[in-house]
């Protein structure tokens, strides 16, 4: 929901950083591995009572995550990248709230689960549609220079990464968050078939 005005406004900075990045002959897809490694460590630090830290690594996985774009376009995108990037990414979303479940099982675990759960809905839609909006030649216009066509929803990047930093600047209320967002990953999970379906038929 928010992405389409959050995006544009870090474009900027972003394409700085890259821009000294492919000075130094960096490539994008070791930064999407190293912001992928940053971002599964998330779950230890979170697991051993470490929440802030975790929150760092957070930060610097959604850092790398935009950064690795905006170098791949100063050269030229490949598949393979666009490919690499999505599905760490996923892997990644999956993965955080494991932290929470293992740092408190009785009082998290229920709530990770469905959290989880609630991702797998809103992924499968994303990745079922892109994949055949691109068959149909489908472009999304408000995020034409993405490697695959990017559907929105109430729960979309930005929306995510602010509820995940909430759970790390509040780990107590951990559950609380969790039960809430898997809410609004149904209601976009809903959003998305409807969409989807009607727009392909």
């Amino acid at each position: 929901m928010l992405d389409k005005h959050i995006v544009p406004l870090l474009k900027a900075p972003l394409k700085r950083v890259a821009v000294s990045l492919h000075r130094r002959g960096v490539k994008p897809d070791t930064v999407t591995v190293v912001g992928f490694v940053l971002g599964v460590a998330c779950v230890p630090a979170v697991a051993l009572g470490y929440p802030l830290i975790g929150l760092a690594c957070l930060l610097l996985n959604r850092l790398a995550d935009g950064v690795d774009g905006e170098l791949a376009r100063l050269s030229s995108p490949s598949d393979a990248g666009g490919f690499l990037d999505i599905t760490l990414d996923f892997i990644f979303y999956a993965l955080f709230p494991l932290g929470f479940a293992l740092a408190d099982p009785e009082q998290n675990a229920l709530a990770a689960a469905v959290l989880i759960a609630s991702f797998v809905g809103t992924g499968a839609s994303f990745l079922a549609f892109a994949t055949l909006a691109d068959k149909h030649s489908v472009v999304s216009p408000d995020f034409e220079y993405k490697s695959l066509y990017y559907l929105n929803g109430l729960a979309e990047g930005t929306e995510t990464i602010v509820c995940f930093a909430l759970m790390c600047l509040f780990a107590s209320y951990f559950a609380i968050f969790a039960w809430v967002f898997s809410i609004l990953c149904l209601i976009t999970t809903a959003n998305r078939v409807i969409f989807g379906y009607r727009t392909l038929r």
